[in-house]
């Protein structure tokens, strides 16, 4: 007798799912947030951030398109208030068809000299509370008969940088997270993808450089200031490439919508080539050496020879030029 596979449910529109935004007060999740509402009036939406008031403002939005909203404000490094997350979604709506795991910042600073509750508290935001929350909520998908988790990631999460060391080792945890959640939730219908935005006009540096202010002490003498300095510099190189919230959103929206969602959706432009070039045809040196410029390592390196120099520790380059030996006497 032949045996044939259990079909699984017919999945619900958009407009008919309850989705669970993450970090949903400004940028990206509130770009996510009114463009579903405006497009699949109908739809039931459960908005977290830490701000209430912010949040407020982007629900008025969506329910003057048409959409029920929660407004759950939420710490993501609160294991408790992602638990309030989870049971105030399932109390208003009884199912949760949809995560978009978005909250998280990046901590900036040489890993040197960031202090263990900033490393903490990068991970708790990026990887911990987003685990809490889906630990919390497979369980009713696979009950319900599946669902679709979208983990918003970074190509910083493909592509490691000097000054942003911490952000990347959280978004690479999250990208490995979601490797293995897409295989061991595939048998129960709940799909995982990730997307990696590169640059995006948010407010992503002006927080990175407050947080490098309140949470790094960098001594004026300490060589990292050279390129430190450069880190607003480099805002205004990536401007010319960056992407709107609203245009990151709409990739999320398509991973949310595809029937059978891609393992990975890169949000940048020229993105795919990137990746490709630094992780499969260049060589290691030559990718190291293209961000030591870009991050202004060069200017490190710089500023600790010229204080070893003033301290005597090595010859200037003036000494250190190879004398010819002496002639032989006799």
């Amino acid at each position: 007798m032949a045996i044939h596979p259990i079909a699984p449910p017919q999945r619900r529109t958009l407009d008919q799912q309850v989705v669970l935004i993450t970090g949903a007060s400004t940028g990206i999740g509130a770009a996510l947030a009114v463009m579903l509402a405006t497009r699949y009036p109908g739809i039931q939406l459960v908005i977290a951030a830490r701000s209430r008031d912010q949040l407020e403002q982007v629900a008025q939005h969506c329910r003057d398109a048409g959409a029920e909203v929660l407004v759950v404000p939420t710490d993501m490094t609160n294991l408790e208030q992602v638990d309030q997350l989870a049971s105030q979604a399932l109390q208003r709506f009884g199912r949760v068809d949809a995560v978009v795991n978005n909250a998280g910042y990046g901590q900036m600073g040489p890993i040197e000299l960031v202090p263990a509750a900033a490393v903490r508290r990068q991970f708790e935001t990026n990887l911990f509370g987003g685990i809490h929350l889906l630990q919390a909520l497979i369980p009713v998908m696979r009950e319900q008969g599946g669902g679709r988790i979208v983990n918003v990631s970074s190509l910083g999460g493909r592509l490691a940088f000097p000054l942003g060391g911490l952000y990347s080792a959280s978004k690479f945890a999250l990208e490995g997270l979601s490797d293995a959640l897409r295989m061991e939730l595939s048998p129960f219908n709940i799909r995982v993808s990730v997307v990696e935005p590169g640059p995006v006009k948010t407010e992503f540096f002006e927080v990175a450089s407050q947080r490098v202010q309140q949470d790094v002490e960098i001594p004026p003498q300490s060589p990292y200031q050279a390129a430190l300095q450069q880190l607003d510099q480099i805002e205004q190189q990536v401007n010319a490439l960056a992407w709107s919230a609203e245009r990151v959103a709409e990739v999320i929206v398509q991973a949310l919508a595809a029937p059978s969602p891609k393992p990975r959706y890169i949000a940048a432009t020229a993105g795919p080539l990137m990746v490709a070039l630094m992780t499969k045809l260049l060589p290691t040196w030559m990718v190291d050496l293209f961000w030591k410029r870009f991050y202004g390592v060069h200017r490190i390196e710089a500023a600790w020879r010229q204080q070893r120099r003033q301290s005597g520790l090595v010859p200037s380059e003036s000494d250190s030029v190879v004398q010819a030996p002496p002639a032989p006497k006799g």
